[in-house]
C-alpha cells in the first residue's frame, strides 16, 4: 500500500491519546459509583450486560477512527478492476530460431497453434493487430475484430533471418498509438543490419540515426508508465536480438505512451535448429532484456519451456485484459467500512446497554 499525503499517517498517534482517555473515564466512573450510596439498588434493578460488552462499542469506534486517520492520508492499493483494453497488438517472432524441435513439433507450430486459440477466448469486444519480425518488421494484419483474418495471417508466417526485437516492439507501438507519429524510418534503420552498434552512429554512414544513438528530446509529454488503458501488445520471441534498434530503449518509447509490454520467451535453454542448410546452432531466449521490456512498462514477463506452457500463460493473459491489476486509491473504501463501524457501535450500544423497564417501574412501587 502506498500514500498519496504520508505526512497524514503522523495523526494515527492520536490512537494511542484516545485509547488513554477511554481508560481514564473508566477510572473516574469507578470512583463516583462507589461514591454513590444507592448503588446497590442501582444494581438490583439493572439488566446488566457481560463485563467485556462495554469495551466493544468503543473498541469499535477507535477502529473506526484509525480508518478516517489512515484515510486521511489518501492511501493507493493494487486492486483488481475490470480491464479497458479494446485493442491488442501481437509482435511474434517469425525468425529462423523458431525452426527450433526443442517444442513439439516445432517453436514456431506451437507458438502459431497457441497464438490461434489465444484470440479465440479474447472477448469479442478486443481488436487485435499483428505485427511479426526477424531481421525486419512488418504489418502482417492491420487491426481487426474478424478472428477469421487474424487466423489467416497468423498462417501465413514467413521465417526469415534475423531477430530485431526492437524493431517489432516499435512497430506494434506505433500501430497501437498512430497517433504518435513515430518516426519509424529513423528508428529502425541500423547501419550494420546483422550486427550491435554500441556507439549509435548512425551519421558516419550518411543514413538516419538509430534508437541506439543519443535520443532526440521528446516533443511530447512523457505519460505515466502503464496508464493508457486503450490497448497493450504481447510480445513474443525465442532468441537474442541481433539487429535493430535496443528493446530497452523501445521499450521505454512505449513507457513513455504509457503502453505496457507484456513479453513472452519462448523455447528452452538448449533449443537447436538441426542440420539446417548444413549446420546445427543453438538458440536461447534473451530473458534478462524481455524482464527488463516488461518491468520498464510495468507490464509482466512469462517463461513457456512448452506448447503446453505457452497455452497456459495465453490463457492467462486473455483473463488479464478482462480482470486487471491496478493501483487505486481507496480513501472511499476506508472511510465506508470506518462508517459502518460507528453505525455497528450504535447498534450494539443500544441493544445491550438499555435499562429493563419492567424491573425499573416494580421496584419504584
Amino acid at each position: 500500500m502506498q500514500f498519496i499525503h504520508t505526512h497524514m499517517l503522523w495523526s494515527l498517534l492520536l490512537l494511542p491519546l484516545l485509547v488513554a482517555g477511554y481508560v481514564w473515564l473508566l477510572k473516574r466512573k469507578r470512583q463516583q459509583v462507589v461514591a454513590f450510596s444507592g448503588v446497590s439498588w442501582i444494581l438490583q434493578n439493572m439488566s446488566l450486560p457481560s463485563p467485556w460488552r462495554r469495551h466493544v462499542p468503543p473498541a469499535l469506534i477507535a477502529l473506526a477512527v484509525a480508518l478516517l486517520l489512515l484515510a486521511s492520508a489518501r492511501p493507493m492499493a493494487r486492486v483488481t478492476l475490470p480491464a479497458d483494453y479494446m485493442t491488442l497488438i501481437m509482435a511474434m517472432d517469425v525468425s529462423r530460431s523458431m525452426l527450433a524441435e526443442d517444442v513439439d513439433p516445432s517453436r514456431i507450430k506451437a507458438a502459431q497453434k497457441a497464438a490461434k486459440e489465444f484470440l479465440q477466448d479474447l472477448p469479442s469486444n478486443v481488436r487485435v493487430g499483428i505485427v511479426s519480425f526477424a531481421g525486419n518488421a512488418q504489418v502482417v494484419q492491420h487491426v481487426s475484430q474478424d478472428k477469421d483474418e487474424l487466423v489467416a495471417a497468423i498462417d501465413r508466417f514467413q521465417l526469415q533471418r534475423g531477430t530485431a526485437t526492437g524493431s517489432g516492439l516499435l512497430l506494434a507501438l506505433n500501430t497501437l498509438r498512430p497517433e504518435a507519429k513515430i518516426d519509424l524510418e529513423a528508428a529502425l534503420y541500423n547501419p550494420n543490419p546483422f550486427g550491435y552498434n554500441p556507439q549509435g552512429n548512425a551519421g558516419q554512414s550518411g543514413g538516419a540515426q538509430s534508437l541506439d544513438a543519443k535520443p532526440k528530446p521528446a516533443e511530447r509529454p512523457a505519460e505515466p508508465p502503464g496508464s493508457y488503458k486503450g490497448g497493450a501488445i504481447v510480445l513474443l520471441t525465442d532468441g537474442r536480438r541481433t539487429t535493430g534498434p535496443d528493446p530497452l530503449k523501445a521499450a521505454q518509447m512505449a513507457a513513455d505512451l504509457g503502453v505496457r509490454v507484456y513479453t513472452v520467451g519462448f523455447g528452452t535453454p538448449n533449443g537447436f535448429i538441426p542440420g539446417y542448410e548444413g549446420y546445427s546452432f543453438f538458440t536461447q531466449v534473451d530473458e534478462e532484456s524481455l524482464k527488463g521490456v516488461a518491468k520498464i512498462t510495468e507490464a509482466d514477463y512469462f517463461k513457456a519451456g512448452s506448447a503446453e506452457d505457452l497455452k497456459q500463460v495465453y490463457k492467462h493473459l486473455s483473463t488479464q485484459f478482462t480482470l486487471e491489476k491496478r493501483d487505486t486509491e481507496i480513501t472511499a473504501l476506508l472511510s465506508g467500512l470506518a462508517l459502518l463501524l460507528v453505525l455497528l457501535a450504535i447498534f450494539l450500544s443500544a441493544l445491550w446497554f438499555k435499562i429493563a423497564p419492567q424491573n425499573s417501574f416494580k421496584s419504584a412501587t
